[in-house]
């Protein structure tokens, strides 16, 4: 289950097996490995893998089903590690965008809740 969950994170992210190893400072080979599940990572290394894919061990695991490890997710903080929308990249220019929206719309909707 941890080897398919790893994979399925880091293909959804987007990113390298290389970009992963290199974030978590371990040999890309190692990485390799876990993905095909022919070596398990320590609980240090599940507990960073955890955190980069912002997701539980116990969803990597496969304990649960449920990605989060946190369900209140600020999206402020987690639009800095967006990388791509619908397959395509995402520039600092497009997340401040999106900030911009999202704040207008967060005032309308104070304003509709005071009248």
């Amino acid at each position: 289950m941890l080897s398919e969950r790893l994979k399925s994170l880091r293909l959804e992210a987007k990113i390298t097996q290389k970009e992963i190893s290199n974030k978590l400072e371990i040999g890309q080979g190692t990485y390799a490995r876990y993905e095909k599940g022919d070596r398990k990572p320590t609980g240090e290394i599940l507990n960073d893998l955890a955190k980069f894919f912002n997701v539980s061990t116990d969803y990597l695991l496969g304990n649960t089903d449920i990605k989060s490890k946190n369900l209140e997710t600020d999206l402020n903080k987690t639009l800095d590690t967006v990388k791509s929308f619908d397959g395509k990249p995402i520039t600092d220019s497009d997340r401040e965008t999106i900030r911009e929206i999202l704040k207008r719309r967060q005032r309308e909707r104070e304003q509709k809740e005071n009248k």
